[in-house]
C-alpha cells in the first residue's frame, strides 16, 4: 500500500523506508503482526484505546496496511459486540484485564500493549504487572496472544 508524501510514494509494508518517525511500540506491533505472518490486508482490526503514543499510530499503521479499522473507546457503545467481530485486537487502553474472553472471537490475534501494576499481597513488591487483557480467559479463544508482562514490552526495548 502507498501513499504519496511530496513525489515520494511510501511503502507502509517495510516501516524502515517511511521518511519520519513512527512510534517505537506501535511499529512494534506492526513487527509482531509480520513476524508471526499474521494477514492484515482486508482484516477487520479493532483498536482499543485512542491514545496518541500508541492507539491511533497503531491504528493508521494498521489502516496503510488495508486493514478494516475501528477504534474502541471510553464512549463507544457495546465495545464487547465491536471487539468480537475483529480478526485482529490490539489493547492500549490501560485498563487491567478489560478485554476479557466475550470481546475476542474465536481464533483472533491479540495483542495486549497495556502495562497495569495489580495489588498482589502475596508477592515480594506487594503487586503484580498485568496487561489489559484477561490472559487466562483470552488465551482459550484467541489463535496468538502476547502475555504481559513479557510480550510487547521487551519487544518495543529490542
Amino acid at each position: 500500500t502507498s501513499t504519496h508524501l511530496g513525489n515520494t510514494k511510501l511503502d507502509w509494508s517495510d516501516l524502515s523506508k517511511v521518511p519520519f518517525p513512527i512510534a517505537c511500540t506501535p511499529q512494534g506491533c506492526m513487527e509482531l503482526l509480520d513476524r508471526c505472518n499474521v494477514e492484515i490486508k482486508g482484516k477487520r482490526a479493532v483498536v482499543v484505546g485512542r491514545s496518541n503514543l500508541v492507539g491511533m499510530p497503531v491504528a493508521l499503521l494498521l489502516m496503510h496496511r488495508d486493514a478494516t479499522v475501528t477504534i474502541v473507546h471510553s464512549k463507544t457503545q457495546n465495545p464487547q459486540d465491536v471487539c468480537k467481530e475483529a480478526d485482529i485486537v490490539i489493547a492500549a487502553v490501560g485498563r487491567a484485564g478489560l478485554v476479557t474472553a466475550d470481546y475476542i472471537k474465536e481464533g483472533a490475534v491479540v495483542i495486549d500493549v497495556g502495562i497495569n501494576a495489580v495489588d498482589a499481597p502475596d508477592t515480594k513488591r506487594g503487586y503484580k504487572l498485568v496487561g489489559d487483557v484477561d490472559y487466562e480467559e483470552v488465551k482459550e479463544v484467541a489463535s496468538l496472544l502476547t502475555p504481559v508482562p513479557g510480550g510487547v514490552g521487551p519487544m518495543t526495548i529490542a
